[in-house]
């Protein structure tokens, strides 16, 4: 895997992927950015988001449950010294399904949280990572 990051002007930066995706990074006015791109560290948490509700959403579907819809709200708490690195992370899965049983939803959050999300078990070896969810019945 590789991405490359290429620098446009004062904190702007151009993040292209190998899979062919690009994503623009930029930091707030008071750091020298223009605010029109994603923060390094909220791209972090989307990349924690993504990867545990991509095992969810396939765990779901591979087991026949009635999935319509997954939504994971990421939440995270910084220290106050620099380095600014995450002390918590908590990830939120709102599961909206057909006779959807919550300890499906359960098991499949377990699984992507202690098995399958890379993303988030590399990060919990130095940042403390919670998962909930809810289940809305459609």
């Amino acid at each position: 895997m590789q991405v490359t990051v290429k620098w446009v002007d004062g904190v702007m930066f151009v993040g292209e992927t190998g899979s062919g995706h690009a994503v623009v990074i930029d930091g707030p006015p008071d750091h020298g950015g223009r605010n029109i791109g994603m923060r390094p560290m909220e791209m972090l948490l989307l990349g924690v988001g993504g990867c545990s509700s991509f095992d969810v959403v396939q765990i779901l579907q591979k087991g026949r449950n009635n999935l319509v819809k997954c939504v994971t709200e990421v939440t995270a708490e910084r220290v106050d010294a620099i380095p600014s690195v995450f002390s918590k992370i908590h990830l939120h899965f709102i599961v909206t399904g057909h006779d959807l049983k919550a300890s499906a939803v359960e098991r499949a959050v377990k699984l992507s949280a202690e098995k399958y999300c890379s993303a988030s078990i590399m990060l919990s070896k130095a940042v403390e990572i919670t998962h909930d969810f809810e289940v809305i019945e459609v």
